[in-house]
C-alpha cells in the first residue's frame, strides 16, 4: 500500500507541475481560448440584477462567505464582477455557494496534489480589502490544463477516500483484536474474582527471636548482643523452616492441612484434589502461608489464609509453636556439646583426685604411718633426747676417769649405759635411712607419701579448674538460649482478605495489554524486515 501511495503522489505531483518553458524541448503551450464576448444587458435585466444585488447585500453576508462564493464562481467559470454578483450568478445557475458539499469540494480541490496549489488557486486575484467589489477579469474557456487539474482533483479525492476507508478498516480490526486478546480475558478474570473465587480469611502475626544477655561479655562480639544482628541467622533459619515441606507435613498431620484445602466449598481453581501429589499441596501451602523477615527490625511476619477465621488462627498458632521448637533446637546441640565437654572434664578430674587420695591412704595403711613428717620428727626427737643423755654419761665417765684412783665399780655401769645409748641412737638413725628387719624405711615412706600427696594436690587444682570451666560452660550455654517473643498475636478476621478483585483484575488487564503490545511490536518489526 505504501508503494501505491508513493506512485500516486508522484503522479499527482507530475500532473500538478507547471508545463516546461518554451524552448526547453517541450511543445509550446496552447493558445488560450478566446474570451467570450460580454453580453450587453438590457435595461430591464440591469434593474433586476441591481435588485438582486441589493437583496444579497441586505442579507448581511460575512467577508468569508463572499470570498468562498467568489472562488466557487471562478471554479465554475461564471463572469462575476463582484463578490455579490458571484453569489447572484451561482444562485441563478442553481448552485448554493454556502452548501457544505460545495465548500468541501472547493477545499479538496485547493489542497490536492500533496499540498501544491492548483492552477485555479494560482489564477485567483488577491482578495481586496473591501469584499464588495472585485476587479473585472476576462473569463477563459476550460483548456487542457484545467481538465488535467480537474482529473487530478478527482484522483486525489479517490486516494483520500481510500485512505479513510483503510483507516476505518484498520481501526475496526484493532478494536476487534483488543477485545478478543485484552478485554475478553479481563472480563473473564473480573467475573471469576467477583463471582466464582472463594473468599479467604487471612490472619497476621509477628514475632522476634531474642538472645539472653551476656554476663561480663567483652570484645567485638558483645557489641551486637541484644540486637537483631545477633539473631539474624536464627530468624532466617526459622523462616526457611516454616516455608519448608517439613512444616507443611507436620501441619497436615496435626491439623489436616490437605483436608481443609480439599473441601467442596473451595472453587475448582483453588481447590486441592484429594489424590494430589505432595508437590501440588506444597504449592497451595506456599500460596496461602507467607513468611517474611525484616532485617532492619529483626521481625518475622507470618500471614496464614484459610476459608474460615478459626482455621486460619489455628494454623498460625501451630506454625508459631513449630518455630519455637526450631529455635530451641538450633542452639540445643551447641549447649549440649559445651555442657557435656565441661562435665566430662570435671568428672575425670574428680575421679583422678579420688584415686590419688586412695593411694595416700593405702600408703599410710601399708606403712602404718599417718604422716612421714610426724614420724621423722618423732625419731629425730628421740635421737636428740638420747644424744643428750649420752652426752651426760660421757661427761660423768670423763669425770670419773680424771681421778687418780677411779672407782671401777662405778665406771662399769656408766660405760654400759653409754654403749646402750650409742646402740639406740644408731638404731633410730637406721630407721631414717636404712631398711630394718621389717623392711620399713622412713625415707622411702616419706618419698612415696610426698609423691602421693603432691598428686592429690595437683588433682585438687585440676578439679577446681574443671569446676570453674563447668560453671563457665553453664553460663555460656544459658547465654546461647534463644527465645521467641510474640509481638502480634494471631486474631480471627471478620472480613475476607482475598481475593482482591479490583487489584487482580487490573493486574490481568496490564499483563494481557503488555503481552499484546509485545506481540504487535514483534510482528511489526518482522513485517518491516521482510518487506525491506
Amino acid at each position: 500500500m505504501t508503494m501505491k501511495l508513493t506512485a500516486s503522489r508522484y503522479r499527482i505531483r507530475r500532473l500538478a507541475d507547471p508545463p516546461p518553458p518554451a524552448g526547453a524541448g517541450a511543445p509550446p503551450p496552447a493558445d488560450p481560448a478566446p474570451a467570450r464576448p460580454a453580453v450587453a444587458a438590457s435595461p430591464a435585466g440591469a434593474n433586476t440584477a441591481d435588485a438582486d444585488l441589493q437583496a444579497i447585500r441586505n442579507e448581511g453576508l460575512t467577508g468569508r462567505q463572499l470570498r468562498l462564493a467568489r472562488r466557487i464562481a471562478q471554479k465554475h467559470d461564471l463572469p462575476a464582477t463582484s463578490d455579490f454578483d458571484a453569489v447572484r450568478l451561482l444562485r441563478r445557475a442553481g448552485i448554493d455557494p454556502f452548501q457544505r458539499a460545495n465548500m468541501i469540494d472547493l477545499v479538496a480541490g485547493d489542497g490536492g496534489g500533496a499540498g501544491a496549489p492548483s492552477a485555479a488557486s494560482r489564477e485567483l486575484a488577491p482578495i481586496p480589502a473591501n469584499p464588495g467589489t472585485m476587479p473585472t477579469r476576462p473569463v477563459t474557456a476550460a483548456g487542457p490544463q484545467t481538465r488535467a487539474e480537474q482529473g487530478l482533483i478527482v484522483e486525489v479525492q479517490k486516494i483520500q477516500r481510500d485512505i479513510l476507508r483503510r483507516r476505518r478498516r484498520k481501526g475496526l480490526l484493532l478494536a476487534v483484536r483488543l477485545f478478543f486478546f485484552v478485554a475478553l480475558p479481563t472480563l473473564f478474570a473480573a467475573w471469576y474474582y467477583y463471582r466464582i473465587a472463594t473468599p479467604f480469611y487471612a490472619t497476621r502475626s509477628e514475632f522476634v527471636i531474642q538472645q539472653s544477655e551476656a554476663v561480663g561479655g567483652s570484645g567485638l562480639g558483645s557489641l551486637f548482643t541484644g540486637t537483631q544482628f545477633a539473631t539474624s541467622q536464627d530468624s532466617i533459619a526459622v523462616q526457611g523452616y516454616l516455608q519448608s515441606r517439613d512444616a507443611m507435613m507436620r501441619l497436615d498431620q496435626d491439623l489436616g492441612f490437605r483436608a481443609h484445602f480439599s473441601g467442596a466449598n473451595i472453587d475448582p481453581l483453588q481447590r486441592l484434589s484429594p489424590d494430589a501429589t505432595a508437590e501440588a499441596a506444597y504449592k497451595i501451602y506456599k500460596r496461602n502461608i507467607k513468611i517474611s523477615y525484616d532485617p532492619t527490625e529483626g521481625l518475622v511476619r507470618l500471614e496464614v489464609a484459610a476459608t474460615d477465621p478459626a482455621t486460619a488462627v489455628a494454623f498460625a498458632k501451630a506454625l508459631i509453636g513449630y518455630a519455637e521448637e526450631q529455635v530451641d533446637q538450633l542452639t540445643r546441640r551447641l549447649r549440649d556439646d559445651q555442657m557435656s565437654g565441661a562435665r566430662d572434664s570435671y568428672d575425670e578430674a574428680e575421679q583422678k583426685m579420688l584415686v590419688a587420695q586412695r593411694r595416700v591412704v593405702e600408703l599410710q595403711e601399708k606403712y602404718k604411718v599417718l604422716s612421714s613428717e610426724v614420724e621423722v620428727s618423732l625419731i629425730t626427737g628421740q635421737i636428740t633426747e638420747l644424744e643428750g643423755q649420752l652426752m651426760q654419761e660421757r661427761l660423768a665417765l670423763a669425770q670419773m676417769e680424771s681421778n687418780e684412783t677411779p672407782n671401777l665399780a662405778r665406771m662399769d655401769p656408766v660405760k654400759r649405759r653409754i654403749k646402750t645409748l650409742d646402740d639406740e641412737i644408731a638404731t633410730l638413725r637406721a630407721k631414717l635411712t636404712e631398711d630394718s628387719s621389717s623392711g620399713l624405711s622412713l625415707a622411702k615412706v616419706q618419698s612415696e607419701l610426698l609423691v602421693a600427696q603432691a598428686d592429690v594436690q595437683t588433682r585438687q587444682l585440676l578439679l577446681a579448674q574443671s569446676l570453674q570451666q563447668l560453671e563457665t560452660a553453664r553460663i555460656e550455654a544459658n547465654r546461647q538460649v534463644r527465645y521467641l517473643s510474640l509481638s502480634v498475636n494471631p486474631s480471627p478476621p471478620d472480613e475476607p482478605s482475598y481475593p482482591r478483585a479490583f487489584e487482580n483484575t487490573m493486574v490481568v488487564l496490564l499483563v494481557f495489554s503488555g503481552i499484546y503490545l509485545m506481540i504487535s511490536m514483534t510482528a511489526a518489526i518482522l513485517r518491516e524486515q521482510m518487506t525491506a
